[in-house]
C-alpha cells in the first residue's frame, strides 16, 4: 500500500476519482429525486443504491431494518469507518421547477398525497455512492474497512433504530467512527462544522383528552374536553418559562388540536399533538414528564371521566458531535477544500436520528459510545448567495428556502461534488 504523507497529497487523486464518477452519480441522483418514496417505503430507492454499490465491488446486503442497505469494502488491516446517508422523502408537492421534479403521489390513510425529496436525502444517499466509487478507486492509498449505510425513515426518526435493532453492528461491523452530513442553504462548496451540542432532541407526543359529549346548550350535563384542552395549551407554556433553567433552550409547541364536528355539539374527546425540542437528553425527559403531569392535572380539574392517553409518535436524542473527531475531520476538510471554504455551523433546533448510531444506551447496542461527526454542506449557488441579504451564514440562511420547503432544491452539481469529496476526505482522515 502506498501511504501519502498527509491528506493534502490526496486532493488531486480524490478530484480525479470524482470526475470519473460524477456523471453516473448525477444520473442516479436524478432517478432518486424523480421517484421519491416515503419512510420505510424506499423499495425502489434502496434497490437502485444497492445495485450501484454492488457494481463498485462492495459486499451489499439489502433489507436491513426494513429497506436499509449496508455495503462493506474490506481493504486490509485498519479501523472501520461508517458513512451514513438517509434516503426517504416527504409528503410535499414539489414546486422547484427542475425538469426532473417529482410528480409522484401515493395513497395514504388520508387519501392521495404528493411526495418530494424536500430535505435532500436523495442527495445524501447519492453522495454515499459517489464516495464509495472514490474510495474503491483509491484502495492503494488506504487500509481498513469502509462501511456504508443507506438508512430509511429518518424523517420519522425510525430508520436508525430499525437498522440497529436488526443487528447492524453485530451482523456487519462495529465502526470506530461514524460520519454523516446534511445539506443546508449555505454557500455551495462550503462545509460547516460544530463540535459538541449540534442538533436537538425531539419528541412528538399525541395526547387524547376524554370528556362526556352532549348538547352545546346544556354544558352542565357534559364534560367539555375542548375547555380542558384549551387550559392544557396555555398551561404548557409555563414549562419553558417557569420550569426550565433560563440558560437552557427548550421549545414546546402544540402543532395539532382537534375536537368536535360542529358548533352545537360538545365532543367526547379532544386530540393534541405536541412537539418538544431541547439540547439536553436528561432535561428533555423532564419536560416530557412535566407535559404529562400538566395534562393529567387539567383533566382532573376539568372532571374528565377517565385519564388522558399518551402516545409517542416518534422521538430522537440530541446530536452531540465528538470534539476530537470533529477536529480530525475538519483538518481533513481544510486540507482538501481550503480553510476559506469552511465555516462554523450554528447550533440547530432541528433534529436527526443519526445520533442513535453512536449512543450505545439509546441505540441499544451496548458497550462504549462510538464517536461520530455530522457536518453540513452548502447548497446555494454563488450568484444567489451573493445577492442574499446578511453578512453571516446564519443571517443569509434566514432569507433562503430551507429543507422541507416545496421550493427547496439542493441538488446542484457543486453541492453534489462537495458532498462526495467531503465524505471521502472524512473517511480517509481515519484510513490513511
Amino acid at each position: 500500500m502506498t501511504t501519502p504523507t498527509d491528506m493534502s497529497d490526496l486532493k488531486g487523486a480524490i478530484g480525479a476519482q470524482v470526475e470519473a464518477t460524477l456523471e453516473e452519480v448525477q444520473a442516479l441522483y436524478r432517478q432518486i429525486h424523480q421517484h421519491p418514496e416515503l419512510p420505510f417505503e424506499e423499495h425502489e430507492t434502496s434497490q437502485r443504491l444497492a445495485t450501484a454499490l454492488e457494481t463498485l465491488g462492495y459486499e451489499v446486503t439489502r433489507g436491513v431494518g426494513g429497506t436499509g442497505v449496508v455495503a462493506l469494502l474490506h481493504n486490509g488491516e485498519g479501523p472501520t469507518v461508517m458513512l451514513r446517508g438517509d434516503m426517504d422523502a416527504l409528503p410535499i408537492k414539489e414546486d422547484t421547477g427542475v425538469d426532473f421534479a417529482s410528480t409522484r403521489t401515493v395513497e395514504s390513510e388520508g387519501g392521495s398525497v404528493p411526495v418530494m425529496h424536500a430535505c435532500g436525502h436523495d442527495l445524501h444517499s447519492s453522495c454515499v455512492v459517489g464516495a464509495a466509487a472514490v474510495m474503491a478507486g483509491l484502495k492503494e492509498h488506504w487500509s481498513g474497512t469502509l462501511m456504508l449505510v443507506c438508512q430509511p425513515a429518518e424523517e420519522i426518526f425510525g430508520g436508525a433504530k430499525a437498522m440497529l435493532d436488526d443487528g447492524l453492528f453485530d451482523r456487519f461491523a462495529r465502526p470506530d467512527v461514524i460520519l454523516g452530513q446534511h445539506n443546508m442553504p449555505a454557500l455551495a462548496g462550503t462545509i460547516g462544522h460544530r463540535a459538541g451540542s449540534t442538533m436537538a432532541a425531539c419528541t412528538n407526543l399525541a395526547v387524547t383528552i376524554h370528556g362526556a359529549g352532549g348538547h352545546g346548550s346544556m354544558p352542565a350535563q357534559a364534560v367539555d374536553p375542548v375547555v380542558i384542552a384549551a387550559h392544557v395549551v396555555t398551561r404548557l407554556q409555563t414549562i419553558v418559562s417557569r420550569e426550565v433553567p433560563p440558560e437552557q433552550t427548550v421549545v414546546v409547541t402544540v402543532g395539532k388540536l382537534h375536537a368536535g364536528t360542529q358548533a352545537n355539539i360538545i365532543p367526547h374527546t379532544a386530540a393534541l399533538e405536541i412537539n418538544i425540542r431541547s439540547f439536553d437528553n436528561s432535561l428533555h425527559r423532564q419536560v416530557v414528564e412535566a407535559i404529562e403531569r400538566i395534562v393529567r392535572a387539567e383533566c382532573e380539574a376539568g372532571r374528565s371521566p377517565k385519564p388522558p392517553e399518551f402516545r409517542v409518535l416518534n422521538e430522537t436524542i440530541a446530536l452531540d458531535n465528538d470534539p476530537a473527531a470533529v477536529a480530525r475531520v475538519r483538518r481533513a476538510h481544510g486540507d482538501h477544500f481550503g480553510e476559506a471554504n469552511l465555516y462554523d455551523m450554528p447550533r440547530l433546533n432541528g433534529s436527526e436520528d443519526f445520533p442513535f448510531f453512536g449512543n450505545a444506551e439509546a441505540g441499544g447496542f451496548g458497550g462504549e459510545d462510538i464517536p461520530y461527526v455530522y457536518w453540513f454542506i452548502g447548497s446555494t449557488l454563488e450568484e444567489r448567495w451573493e445577492a442574499t441579504p446578511g453578512k453571516s451564514v446564519s443571517e443569509k440562511m434566514r432569507h433562503l428556502e430551507m429543507p422541507h420547503s416545496p421550493y427547496y432544491f439542493p441538488g446542484n452539481s457543486v453541492t453534489l461534488r462537495t458532498g462526495i469529496e467531503a465524505m471521502a476526505a472524512g473517511a480517509l482522515a481515519y484510513l490513511i
